[in-house]
């Protein structure tokens, strides 16, 4: 079958997501990504899902469009880009079959996903039981196991813990202190400095309370100006390598090393399909 036949859907256009998306699409594969309707990513300047914001994104000259069905759907992949709908619920597979599913949203847990909606299904990180679920689950925990595909039982559990970056890990990432509307300050690749502040979250009593910088260091992620947060919510992340600036707008290897797992899953289920 030629690849370029071989549609695979993929829920979620995080920054993790997008690495498998880039991936894919460079593979040969036409892509097709189904979002929310308020994606909130931090590392925003390499995640697709931004797309749904601002009708297209880029990363590493890939682009991501937005579409409102499949018609231009196909049009956006027929020109060797990627496809995003907002399809919270998969709805388009009332009309399409893929050749293979990908649920990278990276939710701890399953928002839906059967390994009926395709031939090939994959998902990533805990909440999924390999040969259950899905045919095969991608680890994404930080470690030796980074990027292994499961055939069977579960990713390792989420730790809730950070990777640690140049000796620090809770630190470099940043929390609402309470819930509100977020009213940044600086912008993503900014040098910041401890305590320094971020942003505000302004309440609906029009209070607000600043965001502060927990370290120093280059402001890697930050989420979209005017996204409604929660307390506790994850708004920024601060990597303390000051000379890293340029990668706040390339994939990580994190992303990278389960892209490649994504891709060796999918080719696999096929040889193993085709005896």
């Amino acid at each position: 079958m030629e690849r370029d036949k071989q549609l695979v859907l993929v829920r979620g256009g995080g920054d993790i997501a997008s690495g498998s998306i880039y991936k894919l699409r460079r593979a040969g594969y036409p892509v097709l990504v189904l979002e929310t309707k308020n994606p909130s990513a931090i590392r925003r300047h390499v995640a697709f899902s931004e797309a749904v914001y601002d009708g297209v994104s880029e990363i590493e000259g890939m682009t991501c469009r937005l579409v409102s069905d499949l018609e231009e759907a196909y049009a956006v992949m027929r020109a060797k880009e990627v496809a995003m709908m907002v399809d919270e619920t998969c709805e388009v597979l009332q009309e399409l079959r893929p050749w293979a599913v990908v649920d990278a949203i990276l939710a701890k847990r399953n928002l839906g996903t059967k390994r009926t909606m395709a031939d090939k299904t994959i998902a990533l990180g805990p909440g999924f039981e390999a040969g259950v679920d899905v045919d095969l689950v991608i680890e994404t925990n930080r470690g030796h196991h980074l990027g292994r595909i499961l055939e069977k039982g579960f990713a390792a559990p989420n730790t809730g813990i950070p990777g640690v970056i140049g000796g620090y890990g809770k630190e470099r990432v940043l929390h609402a202190p309470v819930a509100g509307v977020l009213k940044n300050v600086r912008k993503i690749g900014d040098l910041v400095e401890k305590d320094e502040v971020l942003a505000w979250i302004e309440r609906e009593n029009q209070e607000a309370y600043p965001v502060v910088a927990s370290i120093s260091g280059l402001l890697r992620g930050l989420i979209r100006d005017g996204y409604p947060v929660t307390k506790g919510f994850k708004i920024a992340d601060i990597d303390p390598r000051r000379e890293e600036y340029r990668n706040c707008f390339t994939i990580s290897d994190k992303a990278r090393c389960i892209a490649g797992g994504v891709l060796e899953g999918l080719l696999y289920l096929e040889a193993r399909q085709q005896g």
